[in-house]
Protein backbone atom coordinates (compact mmCIF):
# COMPACT_ATOMS: atom_id res chain seq x y z
CA UNK A 1 0.00 0.00 0.00
CA UNK A 2 2.28 2.87 1.18
CA UNK A 3 2.75 5.50 -1.13
CA UNK A 4 0.31 4.21 -3.93
CA UNK A 5 -2.38 6.46 -3.59
CA UNK A 6 -0.46 9.42 -3.15
CA UNK A 7 1.16 8.59 -6.71
CA UNK A 8 -2.40 7.33 -8.28
CA UNK A 9 -3.71 11.29 -7.32
CA UNK A 10 -0.83 12.63 -9.02
CA UNK A 11 -1.49 10.25 -12.12
CA UNK A 12 -5.44 11.08 -12.04
CA UNK A 13 -4.50 14.96 -12.17
CA UNK A 14 -1.79 14.47 -15.30
CA UNK A 15 -4.99 12.46 -16.79
CA UNK A 16 -7.02 15.41 -17.10
CA UNK A 17 -4.59 17.64 -18.42
CA UNK A 18 -4.73 15.26 -21.81
CA UNK A 19 -6.29 15.15 -25.30
CA UNK A 20 -6.15 13.83 -29.65
CA UNK A 21 -5.93 10.50 -31.28
CA UNK A 22 -5.78 9.09 -34.70
CA UNK A 23 -5.69 5.47 -35.25
CA UNK A 24 -2.70 3.92 -35.96
CA UNK A 25 -2.49 2.60 -39.15
CA UNK A 26 0.93 0.74 -39.70
CA UNK A 27 1.23 -0.83 -35.89
CA UNK A 28 1.19 -4.51 -36.67
CA UNK A 29 1.50 -8.04 -35.65
CA UNK A 30 5.28 -8.97 -34.82
CA UNK A 31 7.28 -10.94 -37.29
CA UNK A 32 9.25 -13.70 -35.38
CA UNK A 33 12.32 -12.40 -37.67
CA UNK A 34 13.22 -9.15 -36.61
CA UNK A 35 11.45 -6.91 -34.28
CA UNK A 36 8.52 -4.56 -33.95
CA UNK A 37 9.29 -0.84 -35.67
CA UNK A 38 6.60 1.45 -35.55
CA UNK A 39 6.93 5.05 -36.83
CA UNK A 40 8.83 7.39 -34.46
CA UNK A 41 6.60 10.64 -35.22
CA UNK A 42 3.72 10.30 -32.57
CA UNK A 43 1.45 12.93 -34.69
CA UNK A 44 -0.52 9.88 -36.29
CA UNK A 45 -0.86 7.35 -34.37
CA UNK A 46 -0.39 5.32 -30.91
CA UNK A 47 2.41 3.06 -31.59
CA UNK A 48 3.06 2.26 -27.69
CA UNK A 49 -0.27 -0.12 -27.98
CA UNK A 50 0.26 -2.57 -30.76
CA UNK A 51 -2.77 -3.43 -33.17
CA UNK A 52 -3.00 -7.14 -33.17
CA UNK A 53 -5.03 -6.83 -35.82
CA UNK A 54 -3.43 -5.59 -38.49
CA UNK A 55 -0.42 -7.04 -40.31
CA UNK A 56 2.16 -5.40 -41.56
CA UNK A 57 3.01 -5.44 -45.74
CA UNK A 58 6.10 -6.02 -47.11
CA UNK A 59 6.66 -3.91 -50.02
CA UNK A 60 8.26 -6.27 -52.67
CA UNK A 61 9.15 -5.67 -56.10
CA UNK A 62 6.17 -6.00 -58.17
CA UNK A 63 5.66 -8.52 -60.98
CA UNK A 64 1.91 -8.27 -61.16
CA UNK A 65 1.40 -6.82 -64.71
CA UNK A 66 2.80 -10.07 -65.88
CA UNK A 67 0.82 -13.40 -65.73
CA UNK A 68 1.31 -16.18 -62.73
CA UNK A 69 0.27 -19.59 -62.36
CA UNK A 70 -2.28 -20.22 -59.65
CA UNK A 71 0.88 -22.36 -57.81
CA UNK A 72 2.97 -19.10 -58.05
CA UNK A 73 0.58 -16.75 -57.02
CA UNK A 74 -0.34 -19.31 -53.76
CA UNK A 75 3.62 -20.02 -52.86
CA UNK A 76 4.88 -16.33 -53.42
CA UNK A 77 1.90 -13.66 -53.47
CA UNK A 78 -1.26 -14.63 -51.92
CA UNK A 79 -2.74 -16.87 -48.86
CA UNK A 80 -4.33 -20.06 -50.06
CA UNK A 81 -7.56 -19.05 -49.64
CA UNK A 82 -8.69 -15.44 -50.74
CA UNK A 83 -12.47 -14.52 -51.07
CA UNK A 84 -13.63 -10.68 -51.31
CA UNK A 85 -16.48 -8.74 -51.64
CA UNK A 86 -18.40 -5.15 -51.45
CA UNK A 87 -18.70 -6.05 -47.52
CA UNK A 88 -16.70 -8.78 -46.58
CA UNK A 89 -12.68 -10.22 -47.13
CA UNK A 90 -11.69 -13.64 -46.26
CA UNK A 91 -8.32 -15.22 -45.81
CA UNK A 92 -7.29 -18.56 -44.79
CA UNK A 93 -3.42 -19.88 -44.89
CA UNK A 94 -1.26 -23.11 -43.95
CA UNK A 95 1.77 -22.02 -41.38
CA UNK A 96 4.41 -24.44 -41.55
CA UNK A 97 7.39 -23.91 -39.11
CA UNK A 98 9.41 -26.83 -39.89
CA UNK A 99 13.26 -27.28 -38.48
CA UNK A 100 16.08 -28.86 -37.82
CA UNK A 101 19.05 -28.25 -36.07
CA UNK A 102 22.17 -28.89 -34.06
CA UNK A 103 22.98 -27.92 -29.97
CA UNK A 104 26.78 -29.09 -28.75
CA UNK A 105 24.82 -29.72 -25.85
CA UNK A 106 21.48 -31.56 -26.75
CA UNK A 107 22.43 -33.05 -30.05
CA UNK A 108 19.94 -32.58 -32.99
CA UNK A 109 16.93 -30.27 -32.44
CA UNK A 110 14.15 -30.26 -34.40
CA UNK A 111 10.21 -28.28 -34.48
CA UNK A 112 7.91 -29.58 -36.55
CA UNK A 113 4.79 -27.45 -36.45
CA UNK A 114 1.36 -27.36 -38.90
CA UNK A 115 -0.42 -24.24 -38.33
CA UNK A 116 -3.23 -22.74 -39.76
CA UNK A 117 -4.76 -18.93 -39.52
CA UNK A 118 -7.63 -17.58 -41.17
CA UNK A 119 -9.34 -14.14 -40.84
CA UNK A 120 -11.08 -11.20 -42.40
CA UNK A 121 -13.54 -8.42 -42.51
CA UNK A 122 -17.11 -8.30 -42.19
CA UNK A 123 -18.99 -5.26 -43.27
CA UNK A 124 -17.04 -2.04 -42.89
CA UNK A 125 -16.98 -2.66 -38.97
CA UNK A 126 -16.15 -6.22 -37.76
CA UNK A 127 -12.62 -7.85 -38.34
CA UNK A 128 -11.82 -11.32 -36.67
CA UNK A 129 -8.80 -13.91 -37.30
CA UNK A 130 -7.90 -17.31 -36.08
CA UNK A 131 -4.88 -19.05 -35.51
CA UNK A 132 -4.24 -22.66 -34.31
CA UNK A 133 -0.93 -25.25 -34.21
CA UNK A 134 -0.15 -28.08 -33.47
CA UNK A 135 3.40 -28.68 -32.63
CA UNK A 136 6.03 -31.75 -31.93
CA UNK A 137 9.75 -30.64 -30.94
CA UNK A 138 13.44 -31.15 -29.44
CA UNK A 139 15.01 -27.92 -28.34
CA UNK A 140 18.74 -26.78 -27.06
CA UNK A 141 19.44 -27.47 -23.74
CA UNK A 142 18.60 -24.11 -21.71
CA UNK A 143 15.11 -24.12 -23.51
CA UNK A 144 14.56 -27.50 -22.78
CA UNK A 145 15.25 -27.48 -18.94
CA UNK A 146 13.16 -24.12 -18.54
CA UNK A 147 10.70 -26.10 -20.30
CA UNK A 148 10.87 -29.03 -17.78
CA UNK A 149 11.30 -26.83 -14.98
CA UNK A 150 7.74 -24.74 -15.70
CA UNK A 151 6.29 -27.72 -17.11
CA UNK A 152 5.68 -25.21 -20.31
CA UNK A 153 7.26 -24.40 -23.79
CA UNK A 154 8.16 -20.65 -23.58
CA UNK A 155 4.77 -18.61 -24.69
CA UNK A 156 3.29 -21.62 -26.26
CA UNK A 157 1.77 -23.25 -23.04
CA UNK A 158 2.20 -27.17 -21.61
CA UNK A 159 3.11 -29.58 -22.83
CA UNK A 160 3.15 -33.23 -22.43
CA UNK A 161 6.67 -35.89 -23.23
CA UNK A 162 7.08 -37.05 -27.15
CA UNK A 163 9.40 -39.92 -27.80
CA UNK A 164 10.95 -39.44 -24.18
CA UNK A 165 13.07 -36.65 -25.03
CA UNK A 166 10.72 -34.14 -26.96
CA UNK A 167 7.86 -32.27 -26.46
CA UNK A 168 3.97 -32.48 -27.90
CA UNK A 169 2.08 -29.23 -27.36
CA UNK A 170 -0.60 -27.27 -29.28
CA UNK A 171 -2.26 -23.94 -28.80
CA UNK A 172 -4.66 -21.81 -30.40
CA UNK A 173 -5.16 -17.74 -30.62
CA UNK A 174 -8.11 -15.34 -31.68
CA UNK A 175 -9.65 -11.99 -31.86
CA UNK A 176 -12.35 -10.44 -32.93
CA UNK A 177 -12.73 -6.80 -33.46
CA UNK A 178 -15.06 -4.20 -33.68
CA UNK A 179 -14.63 -0.93 -34.76
CA UNK A 180 -18.28 1.18 -32.85
CA UNK A 181 -18.23 4.34 -34.98
CA UNK A 182 -15.27 7.06 -34.83
CA UNK A 183 -13.94 6.51 -31.18
CA UNK A 184 -14.29 3.04 -30.06
CA UNK A 185 -13.03 -0.17 -30.76
CA UNK A 186 -14.31 -2.88 -29.04
CA UNK A 187 -11.57 -6.65 -28.61
CA UNK A 188 -12.74 -9.70 -27.30
CA UNK A 189 -9.74 -11.68 -27.78
CA UNK A 190 -7.56 -15.19 -26.23
CA UNK A 191 -4.32 -13.68 -27.28
CA UNK A 192 -1.54 -11.89 -26.19
CA UNK A 193 -0.89 -7.79 -25.28
CA UNK A 194 1.85 -5.75 -25.76
CA UNK A 195 2.23 -2.25 -24.22
CA UNK A 196 5.43 -0.14 -24.89
CA UNK A 197 7.72 0.91 -27.72
CA UNK A 198 10.41 -1.33 -26.96
CA UNK A 199 12.04 -4.79 -27.43
CA UNK A 200 10.63 -5.54 -23.86
CA UNK A 201 7.92 -3.98 -21.94
CA UNK A 202 8.26 -3.79 -18.09
CA UNK A 203 4.52 -2.88 -18.05
CA UNK A 204 2.50 -5.74 -19.91
CA UNK A 205 4.09 -7.73 -22.62
CA UNK A 206 3.36 -10.68 -24.79
CA UNK A 207 6.43 -13.33 -22.86
CA UNK A 208 3.54 -15.81 -21.62
CA UNK A 209 0.95 -18.29 -23.00
CA UNK A 210 -2.67 -16.58 -24.44
CA UNK A 211 -5.25 -15.86 -22.23
CA UNK A 212 -9.13 -14.75 -22.70
CA UNK A 213 -9.48 -11.11 -22.66
CA UNK A 214 -12.28 -7.79 -23.14
CA UNK A 215 -10.31 -4.91 -24.47
CA UNK A 216 -12.32 -1.21 -24.87
CA UNK A 217 -10.45 1.51 -27.05
CA UNK A 218 -11.79 4.58 -26.76
CA UNK A 219 -9.72 7.49 -28.83
CA UNK A 220 -10.62 11.10 -28.75
CA UNK A 221 -8.35 14.17 -29.94
CA UNK A 222 -4.49 13.03 -29.02
CA UNK A 223 -5.51 11.33 -26.20
CA UNK A 224 -6.31 6.92 -26.53
CA UNK A 225 -7.58 5.40 -23.33
CA UNK A 226 -8.14 1.18 -23.00
CA UNK A 227 -9.03 -0.83 -20.50
CA UNK A 228 -8.82 -4.50 -20.36
CA UNK A 229 -10.06 -7.16 -18.13
CA UNK A 230 -8.43 -10.40 -18.43
CA UNK A 231 -8.30 -13.90 -17.29
CA UNK A 232 -4.93 -15.63 -15.81
CA UNK A 233 -4.11 -19.20 -15.04
CA UNK A 234 -1.82 -19.95 -11.92
CA UNK A 235 -1.06 -23.36 -12.43
CA UNK A 236 1.21 -23.63 -8.91
CA UNK A 237 -1.08 -22.93 -6.82
CA UNK A 238 -2.78 -26.17 -5.38
CA UNK A 239 -6.21 -27.02 -7.54
CA UNK A 240 -9.78 -25.92 -5.67
CA UNK A 241 -10.70 -29.37 -7.25
CA UNK A 242 -9.92 -31.88 -10.01
CA UNK A 243 -12.94 -30.70 -11.84
CA UNK A 244 -12.10 -26.66 -12.08
CA UNK A 245 -8.28 -27.65 -13.60
CA UNK A 246 -6.13 -24.70 -12.10
CA UNK A 247 -6.90 -21.94 -10.39
CA UNK A 248 -7.74 -19.27 -12.15
CA UNK A 249 -6.83 -14.87 -11.48
CA UNK A 250 -8.27 -11.79 -12.46
CA UNK A 251 -6.45 -8.79 -14.06
CA UNK A 252 -8.08 -5.38 -15.14
CA UNK A 253 -5.67 -2.62 -16.70
CA UNK A 254 -6.07 1.01 -17.25
CA UNK A 255 -3.48 2.48 -20.03
CA UNK A 256 -4.02 5.88 -21.09
CA UNK A 257 -1.90 7.66 -23.62
CA UNK A 258 -1.21 10.85 -24.78
CA UNK A 259 0.14 11.93 -28.22
CA UNK A 260 1.18 15.71 -26.60
CA UNK A 261 2.89 16.88 -30.01
CA UNK A 262 4.71 15.63 -32.55
CA UNK A 263 8.05 14.84 -30.79
CA UNK A 264 6.55 13.63 -27.40
CA UNK A 265 4.13 10.75 -26.37
CA UNK A 266 3.49 9.76 -22.65
CA UNK A 267 1.61 6.70 -21.43
CA UNK A 268 0.14 6.33 -17.59
CA UNK A 269 -0.52 2.72 -16.94
CA UNK A 270 -1.96 0.99 -13.78
CA UNK A 271 -3.21 -2.78 -12.97
CA UNK A 272 -4.34 -5.25 -10.73
CA UNK A 273 -4.25 -8.84 -10.55
CA UNK A 274 -6.79 -10.32 -7.65
CA UNK A 275 -7.47 -13.78 -6.87
CA UNK A 276 -10.75 -15.97 -8.33
CA UNK A 277 -11.31 -17.36 -4.54
CA UNK A 278 -9.44 -17.01 -1.19
CA UNK A 279 -10.06 -18.51 1.83
CA UNK A 280 -13.52 -17.25 2.53
CA UNK A 281 -14.98 -18.53 -0.60
CA UNK A 282 -15.20 -18.05 -4.04
CA UNK A 283 -15.17 -14.48 -4.86
CA UNK A 284 -14.85 -14.62 -8.70
CA UNK A 285 -14.71 -11.19 -10.87
CA UNK A 286 -14.97 -8.06 -8.41
CA UNK A 287 -17.20 -6.03 -9.68
CA UNK A 288 -15.31 -2.59 -8.25
CA UNK A 289 -13.36 -3.28 -10.94
CA UNK A 290 -15.55 -3.12 -13.55
CA UNK A 291 -15.94 0.65 -14.38
CA UNK A 292 -13.82 1.06 -17.37
CA UNK A 293 -13.03 4.72 -16.72
CA UNK A 294 -11.86 4.49 -12.71
CA UNK A 295 -8.35 4.77 -11.21
CA UNK A 296 -7.60 0.85 -9.94
CA UNK A 297 -5.57 1.93 -6.90
CA UNK A 298 -7.98 4.24 -5.06
CA UNK A 299 -10.69 1.04 -5.71
CA UNK A 300 -8.04 -1.43 -4.42
CA UNK A 301 -7.19 0.48 -1.64
CA UNK A 302 -10.75 1.56 -0.73
CA UNK A 303 -12.16 -2.06 -0.39
CA UNK A 304 -9.49 -3.17 2.03
CA UNK A 305 -8.35 -6.15 -0.47
CA UNK A 306 -4.96 -7.98 -0.52
CA UNK A 307 -5.01 -7.25 -4.55
CA UNK A 308 -1.97 -6.46 -6.58
CA UNK A 309 -2.11 -2.89 -7.55
CA UNK A 310 0.71 -1.70 -10.26
CA UNK A 311 1.55 1.71 -12.03
CA UNK A 312 3.93 2.69 -14.88
CA UNK A 313 5.05 5.00 -17.08
CA UNK A 314 5.21 4.77 -20.56
CA UNK A 315 7.26 7.78 -22.39
CA UNK A 316 8.85 8.24 -25.86
CA UNK A 317 10.87 11.57 -27.33
CA UNK A 318 11.05 11.05 -31.02
CA UNK A 319 14.29 13.77 -32.08
CA UNK A 320 14.04 13.15 -35.64
CA UNK A 321 11.55 11.75 -38.28
CA UNK A 322 12.99 8.03 -37.73
CA UNK A 323 14.56 7.93 -34.05
CA UNK A 324 13.40 8.10 -30.76
CA UNK A 325 14.47 7.59 -27.72
CA UNK A 326 11.87 6.03 -25.38
CA UNK A 327 11.77 4.26 -21.55
CA UNK A 328 9.31 3.30 -18.87
CA UNK A 329 8.96 3.01 -15.40
CA UNK A 330 7.38 0.29 -13.13
CA UNK A 331 6.31 0.41 -9.36
CA UNK A 332 4.96 -2.04 -7.58
CA UNK A 333 5.46 -1.21 -3.79
CA UNK A 334 7.29 1.37 -1.81
CA UNK A 335 7.85 3.78 1.12
CA UNK A 336 9.13 6.72 0.56
CA UNK A 337 11.09 6.84 3.62
CA UNK A 338 12.70 3.40 2.77
CA UNK A 339 13.64 5.00 -0.10
CA UNK A 340 15.04 7.88 0.87
CA UNK A 341 17.01 5.94 3.86
CA UNK A 342 18.68 3.94 1.05
CA UNK A 343 19.12 1.04 3.07
CA UNK A 344 17.90 -1.53 0.64
CA UNK A 345 14.80 -2.64 1.68
CA UNK A 346 13.23 -5.43 0.15
CA UNK A 347 9.42 -3.61 -0.57
CA UNK A 348 11.00 -1.19 -3.25
CA UNK A 349 10.05 -2.79 -5.58
CA UNK A 350 9.94 -1.31 -9.29
CA UNK A 351 12.10 -1.08 -12.64
CA UNK A 352 12.35 0.73 -15.08
CA UNK A 353 13.60 0.52 -19.34
CA UNK A 354 15.52 3.13 -21.23
CA UNK A 355 16.41 2.63 -25.01
CA UNK A 356 16.93 4.21 -28.22
CA UNK A 357 15.65 2.78 -31.99
CA UNK A 358 16.47 4.49 -35.22
CA UNK A 359 14.81 3.09 -38.90
CA UNK A 360 16.86 3.62 -41.84
CA UNK A 361 19.62 4.43 -40.39
CA UNK A 362 22.82 6.08 -42.20
CA UNK A 363 19.97 6.76 -44.83
CA UNK A 364 20.25 3.11 -45.76
CA UNK A 365 16.26 2.23 -46.13
CA UNK A 366 14.96 -0.90 -44.31
CA UNK A 367 18.61 -1.05 -41.90
CA UNK A 368 17.00 -0.50 -38.32
CA UNK A 369 18.70 -0.62 -34.94
CA UNK A 370 17.59 -0.61 -30.92
CA UNK A 371 19.83 -0.54 -27.87
CA UNK A 372 17.65 -1.31 -24.48
CA UNK A 373 18.17 -1.58 -20.86
CA UNK A 374 16.35 -3.00 -18.80
CA UNK A 375 16.16 -3.63 -14.97
CA UNK A 376 14.16 -4.81 -11.67
CA UNK A 377 14.75 -4.71 -8.27
CA UNK A 378 14.61 -7.54 -6.60
CA UNK A 379 10.84 -9.01 -5.40
CA UNK A 380 9.59 -6.65 -7.53
CA UNK A 381 5.99 -8.27 -9.31
CA UNK A 382 6.05 -11.03 -6.37
CA UNK A 383 3.69 -11.16 -3.96
CA UNK A 384 2.57 -13.19 -0.92
CA UNK A 385 0.95 -16.00 -3.19
CA UNK A 386 1.03 -17.23 -7.05
CA UNK A 387 -2.32 -16.37 -6.71
CA UNK A 388 -1.86 -12.76 -6.83
CA UNK A 389 2.12 -12.24 -8.66
CA UNK A 390 2.26 -10.66 -12.17
CA UNK A 391 2.48 -13.92 -13.36
CA UNK A 392 0.29 -16.21 -15.94
CA UNK A 393 0.97 -20.18 -17.11
CA UNK A 394 4.23 -20.14 -15.44
CA UNK A 395 5.60 -17.32 -16.92
CA UNK A 396 6.32 -13.49 -16.33
CA UNK A 397 3.22 -10.87 -17.73
CA UNK A 398 6.25 -8.16 -18.39
CA UNK A 399 10.27 -9.14 -18.61
CA UNK A 400 10.85 -13.13 -19.29
CA UNK A 401 13.96 -12.66 -17.04
CA UNK A 402 10.88 -11.92 -14.02
CA UNK A 403 12.91 -10.12 -11.38
CA UNK A 404 16.47 -8.92 -9.48
CA UNK A 405 18.70 -8.72 -12.84
CA UNK A 406 19.76 -5.65 -15.08
CA UNK A 407 19.81 -6.60 -19.42
CA UNK A 408 21.32 -5.08 -21.96
CA UNK A 409 19.75 -5.54 -25.69
CA UNK A 410 21.12 -4.72 -29.17
CA UNK A 411 19.44 -5.71 -32.55
CA UNK A 412 19.91 -4.86 -35.70
CA UNK A 413 18.13 -5.95 -38.79
CA UNK A 414 18.20 -5.14 -42.24
CA UNK A 415 15.90 -6.03 -45.63
CA UNK A 416 16.83 -6.15 -49.03
CA UNK A 417 14.42 -6.66 -51.36
CA UNK A 418 13.40 -10.77 -50.22
CA UNK A 419 16.24 -11.20 -48.10
CA UNK A 420 16.53 -10.40 -44.66
CA UNK A 421 19.35 -9.98 -41.99
CA UNK A 422 19.10 -10.00 -38.08
CA UNK A 423 21.81 -9.98 -35.77
CA UNK A 424 21.27 -9.45 -31.42
CA UNK A 425 23.58 -9.31 -28.66
CA UNK A 426 22.02 -9.32 -25.16
CA UNK A 427 23.85 -8.96 -22.13
CA UNK A 428 22.76 -9.55 -18.60
CA UNK A 429 23.02 -9.98 -15.09
CA UNK A 430 20.95 -11.67 -12.51
CA UNK A 431 21.13 -13.32 -8.86
CA UNK A 432 19.67 -17.01 -8.60
CA UNK A 433 18.52 -18.57 -5.56
CA UNK A 434 20.67 -21.44 -4.18
CA UNK A 435 19.17 -24.30 -1.45
CA UNK A 436 16.71 -22.45 1.16
CA UNK A 437 17.52 -19.05 -0.50
CA UNK A 438 15.03 -16.49 -1.91
CA UNK A 439 16.87 -13.51 -3.50
CA UNK A 440 13.75 -11.82 -5.18
CA UNK A 441 14.38 -13.25 -9.01
CA UNK A 442 11.59 -16.21 -9.29
CA UNK A 443 8.23 -13.98 -8.83
CA UNK A 444 6.69 -16.97 -8.19
CA UNK A 445 7.60 -17.37 -4.89
CA UNK A 446 6.84 -15.66 -1.75
CA UNK A 447 8.33 -12.51 -0.88
CA UNK A 448 7.23 -13.56 2.50
CA UNK A 449 9.98 -16.24 2.16
CA UNK A 450 12.96 -13.53 1.36
CA UNK A 451 16.73 -14.09 2.65
CA UNK A 452 17.24 -10.37 3.33
CA UNK A 453 14.99 -7.63 4.77
CA UNK A 454 17.69 -5.17 3.72
CA UNK A 455 20.35 -4.64 1.90
CA UNK A 456 18.90 -5.56 -1.16
CA UNK A 457 20.02 -4.89 -4.80
CA UNK A 458 20.06 -6.09 -8.32
CA UNK A 459 22.22 -8.72 -8.61
CA UNK A 460 22.15 -10.28 -5.30
CA UNK A 461 22.15 -14.13 -4.59
CA UNK A 462 24.33 -16.10 -6.66
CA UNK A 463 25.30 -13.18 -9.23
CA UNK A 464 25.11 -14.97 -12.99
CA UNK A 465 26.16 -13.31 -15.99
CA UNK A 466 24.11 -13.61 -19.54
CA UNK A 467 25.44 -13.27 -23.41
CA UNK A 468 23.18 -14.16 -26.06
CA UNK A 469 24.36 -13.82 -29.63
CA UNK A 470 22.18 -14.79 -32.70
CA UNK A 471 22.46 -14.07 -36.33
CA UNK A 472 19.62 -14.93 -38.86
CA UNK A 473 19.71 -15.31 -42.55
CA UNK A 474 15.96 -15.69 -44.15
CA UNK A 475 14.78 -15.29 -47.71
CA UNK A 476 11.23 -14.82 -47.92
CA UNK A 477 8.94 -16.76 -50.20
CA UNK A 478 5.68 -15.47 -49.49
CA UNK A 479 4.80 -11.62 -47.96
CA UNK A 480 1.12 -12.43 -47.28
CA UNK A 481 1.82 -15.58 -44.23
CA UNK A 482 5.55 -14.59 -43.15
CA UNK A 483 6.56 -17.47 -45.39
CA UNK A 484 10.63 -17.91 -45.68
CA UNK A 485 13.52 -19.90 -45.64
CA UNK A 486 16.18 -19.41 -42.80
CA UNK A 487 19.38 -19.95 -40.76
CA UNK A 488 20.46 -19.34 -37.61
CA UNK A 489 23.22 -19.53 -35.36
CA UNK A 490 22.99 -19.33 -31.85
CA UNK A 491 25.33 -19.13 -28.88
CA UNK A 492 24.40 -18.85 -25.46
CA UNK A 493 26.73 -18.37 -22.45
CA UNK A 494 25.55 -18.61 -19.14
CA UNK A 495 28.57 -18.40 -15.74
CA UNK A 496 28.85 -17.58 -12.32
CA UNK A 497 30.53 -18.49 -9.13
CA UNK A 498 29.25 -22.30 -9.43
CA UNK A 499 29.30 -23.53 -12.82
CA UNK A 500 29.02 -22.50 -16.28
CA UNK A 501 27.11 -22.88 -19.19
CA UNK A 502 27.94 -22.65 -23.13
CA UNK A 503 25.80 -23.40 -26.04
CA UNK A 504 25.78 -23.42 -29.34
CA UNK A 505 23.16 -23.55 -31.75
CA UNK A 506 22.79 -24.25 -35.41
CA UNK A 507 19.23 -24.51 -36.88
CA UNK A 508 18.03 -24.41 -40.34
CA UNK A 509 14.08 -24.25 -41.70
CA UNK A 510 11.02 -23.46 -43.64
CA UNK A 511 9.39 -20.94 -41.44
CA UNK A 512 5.71 -19.14 -41.46
CA UNK A 513 3.73 -16.71 -39.25
CA UNK A 514 3.60 -13.75 -37.70
CA UNK A 515 4.78 -15.22 -34.10
CA UNK A 516 6.50 -13.23 -31.42
CA UNK A 517 8.12 -16.05 -29.38
CA UNK A 518 11.10 -14.88 -26.86
CA UNK A 519 14.07 -17.64 -26.86
CA UNK A 520 16.42 -14.71 -25.53
CA UNK A 521 16.71 -15.25 -21.44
Amino acid sequence: MHQKLHVSALLTICCLAASHYVQAQSAGRQYSLGFYQPMSDSSGYHSSLRDYMVQPNFELPGDTARKRSWWHRKLFREHLLEFSGDDYDFYASFLPDFQVGHSNRNGTTWLNTRGVVAGGRIGKNLTFYTEFYENQGKFPLYVDAYARATKVIPGQGQWKTYNTDAFDFAYASALINYKAGKHFNFQLGYDKNFVGDGYRSMLLSDVPFNYPFLKIVANVGRIQYTTMWAQFIDMRYPKASYDNGYRKKWGVFNYLDWNVSKKISVGLFGGVIWQDSDSSGKRGFDVSYLNPIIFLRPVEFSVGSADNAVMGLNAKYTFSRNSALYGQFLLDEFKLKEVTNGDGWWGNKFGGQLGFRSNNIFKVNRLNILTEVNAARPFTYSQRTTLNNYGHYNQPLAHPMGANFVEWVNIADYQYRRWFLRGQIMLANYGQDTTGTNFGKDIFKSYETRTLEYGNSIGQGLSTNLLYLQGTIAFLLNPKNNMRLEVSVIRRQERNDAWRSNELIFQVGLRSSFRQLYYDF
